[in-house]
């Protein structure tokens, strides 16, 4: 409920009905579990203060039974959504639900998916949880799950398993698959700094918009990133970067210290373009700067570079 997972229930709720006994809420506050041991009456004494929106008490209505014919783990109910309903929700979204399972939840839950969703969830998940789940799998499984997969799809899930697993699956792919996949994962691992131009706009703090707009054609001359300025200090030390809209809609006598965005997301010399990928497509950014270990500007990378050079990220 609400990402807070229970995991003792110390009191029953009933209701009286018809002469009938219906269960109406759990309670997991600690006063139920002083009830539990007997020791009710020092609930007000001990929690003179407790918050009696806070009281742990959870409706039945939200407490499912699982369907008979699945194996139970720890009980046969579960605050989550019956494995019958599984088919009919997104891939992305039942990642985020198998992320919050423990280990025996994740493979009772994974197991009891059609194939093709099955692939279609692990893609989405993360990777630690990739490797939990794969783990629990038969390998003629996993050869499944891949084969399922775009070349791009299967390296990224091959990529963050311990290289001898990896190896291991891929010698049980067809020798086709297994070749274009092993050379999308060694392309994820090239360092992003051997494809990042090293011609892009920067400039001062000291400098005002108005200069850098009045001559935006000669800066511009050449460069390889004009879609943003780079603000930059002793040694080309980044400070900080401006959008070309922003600069525009500036005072010109702003300088542009004062415009500029100081909390800069950058890529770092050992980056790998699977990194920089990932970066393109949580941020949407048009350009990454790359900084070394000092806060150096060394490059920027365009989108277009990156998707050009990785077009398996994009399948």
């Amino acid at each position: 409920m609400e990402d807070t997972e229970v995991e003792v229930v110390y009191d029953i709720h009933l209701v009286r009905r018809n002469d009938r006994l219906y269960v109406s809420e759990v309670d997991t506050s600690k006063s139920a579990r002083l009830r539990r041991l007997g020791l009710g009456f020092l609930a007000g004494i001990l929690y003179p203060h407790e918050d009696p929106k806070d009281t742990g008490v959870i409706s039945w209505m939200y407490v499912q039974p699982l369907p008979p014919h699945i194996s139970s783990f720890r009980g046969d109910v579960k605050l989550t959504v019956l494995k019958d309903k599984l088919a009919d929700i997104h891939p992305v979204d039942l990642a985020d639900i198998i992320e919050e399972l423990d280990h025996d939840q994740r493979v009772m839950v994974f197991s009891s998916l059609e194939h093709e969703q099955a692939s279609d969830t692990l893609e989405e998940i993360e990777p630690h949880v990739q490797r939990d789940i794969i783990s629990s799998l038969t390998m003629e499984q996993v050869v499944r799950l891949i084969n399922d997969m775009t070349p791009g799809q299967a390296a990224d899930i091959l990529s963050v398993l311990p290289s001898s697993d990896a190896h291991d699956i891929l010698e049980a792919l067809n020798r086709e698959n297994a070749k274009k996949i092993q050379s999308i994962i060694e392309k994820q691992e090239e360092k992003v700094i051997n494809y990042t131009p090293r011609k892009f706009l920067k400039f001062s703090p000291e400098t005002t918009a108005g200069y850098v707009e009045n001559d935006y054609p000669r800066h511009a001359r050449g460069k390889d990133v004009i879609m943003y300025i780079y603000v930059v200090g002793t040694e080309d030390t980044l400070l900080g970067v401006i959008d070309l809209k922003d600069l525009l809609q500036a005072d010109d006598k702003a300088l542009l210290g004062d415009i500029m965005i100081e909390n800069v997301i950058t890529l770092s010399t050992e980056s790998t373009l699977k990194e920089a990928s990932q970066v393109f497509a949580r941020y949407d950014f048009r350009a990454l700067s790359v900084t070394d270990t000092l806060n150096h500007l060394v490059g920027v990378i365009p989108y277009r570079d990156v998707m050009n050079l990785t077009p398996h990220f994009v399948e």
